[in-house]
């Protein structure tokens, strides 16, 4: 397992070089100069070869390359064009608001999904599991910005319970202020997640129910959903991991919709700004944290399979010792 670590972890810092080496280029082959956001429409040459040589775009690619990795290294993700400041404070600010928006609605997802796929597959015959399934097929079908509005028009407008959009200036200096803008961005996002999680665990679930070693437990003289729950919940939890892992990366590179619906200024909110004024270090600077999560993200789950499942970390020592 140690050295299945060391070889993941390799590889992971590898696919994060590659992904920035990636985002560098597309942005540089992109039409137009990063310093065009410097300077006016009627601006001379010397005011627009100043701009140039205050963003760098006036070097080699290969030199503009060697001092962004450099900065990166040292956890400089440069300066913002518009506002000024540096990238790093920006982002640290919105993730704030992106970071428990995702993590909160994902434990609420993972809860109510499973509870909801479990039940859906050990009653599959009942009228209440038919029922299950087919609400959960049909909240896999609806934009996610549409569950928004019709969230918004329920609780904020109608019943006028919590607020329809916006966060606090103070960001979480009044916990309970921060939490009541997240709910219904929270709402929207459990609606979604729980709905694709619920088919994922539920047929994740049937394949279990029908293995052979459930039916011997059963001719035992075990219960349909006892000896699910005895002998089957970890091998039921094996493919469900990887989608978890999944699911929570989309939540974070899809909360620019969410966060438009309900003007939260998150990440997703700084991406969006940044494009439309053409912030270079801004995008590069969201793509590389939003990158580094992706990546962690998926190892945290690889890892978390082979911790569940013995099968896995037997044939990565099977083939250690054959190697």
């Amino acid at each position: 397992m140690t050295r299945y670590l060391v070889r993941r972890l390799l590889f992971l810092v590898l696919s994060f070089l590659v992904g920035m080496l990636v985002v560098f280029l597309l942005l540089r082959v992109l039409p137009g100069d990063p310093a065009n956001a410097l300077i006016s429409v009627n601006a001379t040459p010397e005011q627009i070869a100043a701009a140039r040589a205050q963003v760098g775009s006036d070097q080699p690619v290969i030199a503009q390359l060697g001092s962004w990795l450099s900065g990166l290294l040292r956890g400089d993700l440069g300066t913002s064009f518009t506002s000024g400041a540096p990238v790093a404070d920006d982002i640290a600010a919105r993730l704030a608001v992106t970071l428990p928006l995702a993590l909160i609605s994902f434990v609420i997802a993972t809860v109510l999904g499973s509870v909801i796929g479990v039940v859906a597959a050990t009653r599959a015959r009942s009228w209440y599991g038919a029922l299950l399934g087919a609400v959960t097929q049909l909240g896999i079908a609806v934009p996610v910005f549409w569950v928004g509005l019709l969230v918004v028009w329920l609780f904020a407008l109608t019943l006028r319970l919590l607020p329809s959009g916006g966060f606090p200036r103070d960001d979480w200096a009044d916990p309970g202020a921060a939490l009541s803008a997240l709910a219904l961005p929270v709402i929207t996002i459990v609606i979604v997640m729980s709905a694709s999680l619920a088919r994922y665990v539920r047929s994740a679930t049937l394949d279990v129910l029908d293995s052979d070693y459930l039916r011997t437990a059963r001719a035992l003289g075990e219960s349909r959903t006892g000896a699910f729950f005895a002998h089957g919940v970890r091998n039921a939890a094996v493919p469900v991991i990887s989608i978890l892992g999944i699911e929570l990366a989309s939540t974070l590179l899809g909360a620019v919709v969410v966060e438009s619906v309900f003007t939260l200024p998150g990440l997703g909110a700084l991406l969006v700004k940044a494009v439309g004024e053409h912030d270079y270090p801004s995008i590069q600077g969201v793509l590389v944290v939003t990158t580094a999560l992706v990546l962690l993200i998926g190892f945290l789950a690889d890892v978390a399979q082979r911790l569940v499942d013995p099968r896995l970390r037997g044939s990565i020592s099977a083939r250690g010792g054959q190697a």
